[in-house]
């Protein structure tokens, strides 16, 4: 299995270099040049497997550069009981008839990242060793909130590696906020951007395809890559929890094998339910993937009308890490659906740079709404959905999962569509307490966060984390703060370079 560029498709790399790269030189982001399969008697088979050996068969067929010992020291040290609180790794919890969530946010920063960032760094540091890269590697990462502290955890002391994570000041939750800002490890750094994220993850972009930065970091041994859902070592992991629940649907006999199910995914940079496309694609039985949004809806409107336009007003939301206008894995997308045109990829993303909109053909547009159905919802509607899955089901969900919520029940009463159907429940209710406990008990709470984990503790029942818990009283190491444009000399001085 080779890898191509969204912008050239005359690029052909081993997975272990598009790991280790993160992004293409020319701008573009690594695709599998094609799709495996997997048949349902293997899916069948995954459901008497634990999660790292489902991971294992996923991974088996995307690097197939790596050996299975290789893949085995990734998968085993990932996904084990040292690093989630439950030994499924993930939790479905049967909402009502026909729905279920599927609970990622088990892991050490209670959001669904840990799932690609507890495996990403035995990834990078395997791929490296692989292509005899004699180079410390930087990770640049821009994080609208979880992404960050998750990137952070997983590569904190990691041998041959520095992280420097950029966040929107006032874009994150004030625990989001303190998760990395008081992070642990000596080659770790943190800064708040003045902007929003689409600044940040710009910003990286731009470092990353910067010629007198490379410059400067080839003369010190030094090399970028990512730790976004760019870098495909970050979305391949989150394939594997797809194939993963079905398997599971199957063996708990909630559904019948190569019984379709429905997929509802809250996402802003489109990631997440890319990765429930790729895992329809090579065989999961899906009928709809649903594409949930908060009010930067800029996913639904392109998937409804195949526009894609980010000139728009930018809402800070509670559910802040959707808080998003350019949606970098539609790129990916894109390069499937015009069957690897890269010629048409580089003409409307060099359209989205310079002018901040493009519309795709008919053809796609029609690709798009055979998979996809989208919708939004207000912060207003999503702390009413909060409410009432908590007053009908005693089931306590975060700002994300809960806009997931609110759009399925949208879609199921315009369509009367009573397929089973998975929802992605893509954070702890903990990360974002006041504004839980603002739509239970109607409202704001007048306490300091950690009283307010407390009382949510009392109300829903649920185990405080310890990693949130411990919080407390950890001192914060970061407290740069920066205008967007200055990004650039924050990595050179941070570098040395």
């Amino acid at each position: 299995m080779f890898y191509k560029s969204t912008r050239n498709s005359s690029i052909r790399v081993s997975s272990a270099q598009a790991i280790t790269q993160g992004i293409s030189a020319d701008g573009g982001l690594f695709v599998p040049e094609s799709i495996p399969s997997v048949s349902m008697d293997e899916i069948v088979k995954l459901a008497d497997m634990n999660y790292s050996d489902r991971a294992f068969f996923v991974f088996s067929k995307f690097l197939t550069d790596f050996s299975d010992a290789e893949i085995h020291y990734c998968t085993d040290n990932a996904y084990s009981i040292k690093n989630f609180e439950t030994e499924d790794i993930t939790q479905i919890s049967h909402l009502f008839d026909g729905t279920y969530m599927l609970e990622l946010w088990h892991g050490p920063t209670c959001a669904f990242k840990d799932m690609a960032l507890q495996i990403l760094p035995y990834f990078l540091t395997t791929s490296a060793k692989k292509i005899k890269l004699d180079k410390k590697i930087v990770i640049l990462v821009a994080t609208s909130g979880d992404t960050g502290k998750a990137a952070l955890e997983g590569f904190k002391d990691v041998e041959g590696t520095q992280i420097l994570v950029f966040y929107p000041e006032q874009g994150v939750s004030s625990m989001q906020k303190r998760q990395m800002t008081t992070q642990d490890g000596k080659n770790v750094g943190v800064c708040a951007i003045k902007g929003n994220f689409d600044d940040c993850q710009n910003g990286v972009k731009a470092i990353f395809t910067d010629n007198e930065i490379k410059s400067a970091l080839d003369r010190k041994s030094m090399i970028f890559s990512s730790a976004n859902s760019i870098n495909w070592g970050r979305l391949a992991p989150q394939i594997v929890y797809y194939i993963s629940a079905y398997a599971s649907l199957v063996k708990d006999e909630q559904i019948t094998a190569g019984e379709k199910i429905n997929i509802v995914v809250p996402t802003g940079n489109f990631g997440n339910i890319l990765a429930a496309y790729y895992a329809k694609q090579m065989g999961v039985p899906v009928n709809k993937l649903i594409c949930a949004s908060n009010i930067n809806n800029v996913l639904t409107d392109f998937i409804n009308t195949g526009i894609y336009d980010r000139n728009r007003s930018f809402y800070a939301t509670c559910s802040p890490s959707m808080d998003i206008l350019i949606s970098s894995n539609l790129e990916r997308l894109l390069y499937i659906l015009t069957n690897g045109d890269d010629v048409q990829i580089k003409e409307w993303f060099n359209m989205l740079a310079t002018t901040g909109r493009y519309e795709v053909t008919d053809e796609i547009k029609k690709l798009l709404v055979n998979d996809f159905c989208a919708g939004f919802c207000n912060d207003s509607d999503t702390k009413a959905t909060i409410h009432d899955i908590y007053s009908k089901y005693s089931y306590t969900c975060d700002t994300h999962t809960a806009v997931a919520v609110k759009v399925y029940n949208d879609y199921k009463a315009k369509t009367s569509d009573n397929t089973k159907t998975l929802i992605a429940s893509t954070a702890s209710p903990y990360k974002f307490s006041s504004s839980v406990l603002e739509a239970i008990e109607g409202k704001i709470p007048d306490m300091d966060e950690y009283q307010m984990i407390d009382h949510l503790n009392g109300i829903s029942g649920y185990d405080v984390p310890e990693s949130l818990a411990a919080l407390k009283n950890k001192t914060k190491r970061f407290n740069v703060s920066i205008e967007k444009d200055d990004m650039k000399n924050f990595v050179l001085q941070n570098l040395g370079l």
